[in-house]
């Protein structure tokens, strides 16, 4: 093997690893918003989870990737390490599909069907095809699918010259004496997993194998067989170095992956050396090829699978045992609010995004609903939860709007952009009804403090308000957290009603000062208690607006108030007229 050949297979592993990753990039951004929705349906059932794992490492052809979104779940307490366990064992039965994609390169024959099938002659076409598609294409879908067909393209071609390279290996008798260390099953396992480390992937090492095998054909099954464990092994590398910095329950997934291949390759050992001592395997020495290498690696993986699944519990206390909590630490280790690692996959990373905005929505709301209870009842504990709460409201808007930076900078398909441009704009809201829900405190504490109270008939006015200001959060809220058009439609009818009450309750309030019913005392903290309804009625205005808005792709929110309010708007005036009945003032 000269020197150009080993450029020759270090462009084609290059050609091939660039291919991998294309590929894998563009069917993950063409996915979208459906891997989050598939990751939502797991539950506590095992089976469930193993499908799942199958499906979605098949679709982002690499059970790195997979392992990799797991830590970032776990980590973000999107998911339970129990859950996790399952779709691990279903990763690594899902990677072999682009095993049995490579091993097609070895299809040969004079048909000219067989040739088309083999996507060595394939690639070509669908190099040329995906370069005209994403030059030429102004949809960002479609690039995406030349991005496919380029990434497959490069895989299969990086294959083919890795194949190339090796041929000259296949009379060379010092390679034949090199691969006598592959004999012994620990020494093929250990340089099956570092070549796997190595390159940070299992499908690419496992297609060198695959190349090696098929033009010098020198390996046996016995070679073949340890040096494929071993890559299984190897592969659990990445994860580990991704769970650095992350909270324990998601060292202990990456912990899982390693004993999962590594009990996995031990029981394969044990299976395939104590029968051949027994039974003599006649196919031991007899020479791999890439479809064979292709049945090995599906057998081991699903073999592994079968046996351990039964014991996910177990892996679970294992990993436990391995990465102990502290019991001299008495504080909870809360999880990440939002996991950077999840950026690679964005329609996971918006859909744990939209989940965190709606715990600071509900959290949000809750703050207003503990601050109106303040007015009736003082009390310094629920004062100092009130506080705490908005600090929290606080930096999940920090947070959140800093991951969503970064997030957009990244390729994303239209419905993404809108569901990050809904949540840019509904966290600012949310965050501005947890500052009034301190005003509404202030003035609590106000009348606490100074011992001031309010008219009869001013407390019963107040009582009709703030009930439908609870309103109009909770259909907010609810609007928001389900995405749901027909809820948010109703908000803004009760947002008119809550500034008509507002300006009714003035009005009367003015008389009352008139009357000397009320002092200028009272009047400057009743005025601040309606601005600040007024004011977080129009912020649940703002996102339940945005939300019709953005969904329907339109971002002119004044045009189509005014629209609305029309007099021939039949919707919103029923609507209007039902919360005017629901929501009237005690007469004076």
């Amino acid at each position: 093997m000269s020197f150009f050949d080993v450029l020759s297979l270090l462009g084609g592993l290059a050609m091939f690893l660039y291919g991998m990753s294309l590929l894998s990039d563009k069917l993950e951004k063409i996915a979208g918003g459906k891997l989050e929705q598939i990751f939502e349906k797991i539950t506590s059932n095992r089976f469930k989870g193993l499908l799942l794992g199958v499906i979605i490492t098949a679709v982002v052809q690499s059970s790195t990737a997979t392992t990799v979104m797991l830590v970032g779940f776990v980590n973000s307490g999107l998911m339970r390490l129990s859950q996790a366990i399952a779709v691990i064992m279903g990763a690594n039965i899902g990677t072999t599909v682009t095993t049995w994609i490579l091993s097609l390169s070895g299809l040969d024959g004079d048909n000219f069907l067989i040739k088309m099938l083999n996507p060595v002659n394939l690639s070509p076409l669908a190099l040329l095809a995906g370069v005209v598609m994403r030059m030429m294409s102004k949809n960002d879908r479609k690039k995406d699918i030349g991005g496919i067909l380029v990434g497959f393209a490069l895989l299969m071609l990086g294959m083919g010259a890795m194949q190339e390279s090796v041929s000259p290996l296949q009379d060379s008798p010092k390679f034949a004496s090199i691969l006598t260390i592959f004999t012994n099953p620990v020494m093929g396992m250990v340089v099956g997993a570092v070549i796997t480390a190595i390159l940070h992937s299992s499908a690419a090492s496992i297609g060198m194998l695959q190349a090696f095998a098929t033009r010098t054909g020198q390996f046996t099954f016995g070679m073949a067989l340890p040096i494929l464990l071993g890559q299984n092994i190897g592969t659990c590398v990445t994860a580990l170095f991704s769970s650095v910095g992350a909270n324990k329950n998601a060292k202990r997934v990456a912990v899982v992956h390693l004993y999962f291949n590594c009990i996995g390759a031990v029981i394969m050992l044990v299976l395939y050396y104590g029968l051949d001592a027994i039974f003599d395997f006649a196919f031991a020495d007899e020479m791999v090829n890439g479809f064979s290498i292709s049945v090995v690696h599906t057998v081991f993986n699903v073999v592994t699978t079968i046996i351990l699944l039964p014991f996910t519990s177990f892996l679970e206390k294992l990993a436990y045992l391995t990465i102990k909590d502290d019991p001299a630490d008495n504080s909870v280790e809360m999880p990440v609010v939002l996991d950077e690692r999840l950026l690679n996959t964005p329609g996971i990373a918006i859909e744990q995004t939209k989940n965190v905005t709606n715990r600071m929505a509900s959290i949000s709301k809750n703050t207003i609903f503990l601050a109106i209870d303040l007015m009736k009842s003082y009390d310094e504990d629920k004062a100092q939860m009130v506080l705490m709460d908005e600090d929290c409201v606080d930096r999940y808007e920090d947070s959140i709007g800093s991951y969503l930076v970064k997030l957009s900078g990244r390729s994303l398909v239209p419905e993404d952009n809108k569901r990050v441009s809904l949540i840019l704009h509904a966290i600012g809201d949310f965050e501005r009804i947890s500052d009034h829900a301190v005003n509404i405190l202030d003035s609590a504490k106000e009348i606490h403090e100074k011992n001031i109270g309010f008219s009869e008939s001013a407390k019963r006015e107040l009582e009709v308000l703030f009930r439908a200001l609870q309103d109009i959060l909770d259909i907010t809220v609810k609007a928001f957290t389900e995405q749901d058009l027909s809820i948010a439609r109703k908000v803004e009818p009760l947002e008119e009603v809550v500034d008509v009450l507002c300006a009714e309750m003035k009005n009367r309030h003015v008389e009352r000062l008139q009357e000397k019913i009320c002092t200028i005392e009272q009047g400057f903290i009743f005025t601040d208690l309606l601005t600040n309804v007024e004011r977080v009625s129009d912020h649940c205005s703002n996102v339940a607006v945005n939300l019709i808005q953005i969904s329907e792709n339109a971002f002119d929110n004044h045009q189509y108030l005014n629209q609305l309010k029309k007099e021939d708007n039949e919707e919103f005036l029923r609507k209007f007229d039902e919360y005017s009945l629901r929501y009237l003032l005690p007469k004076m």
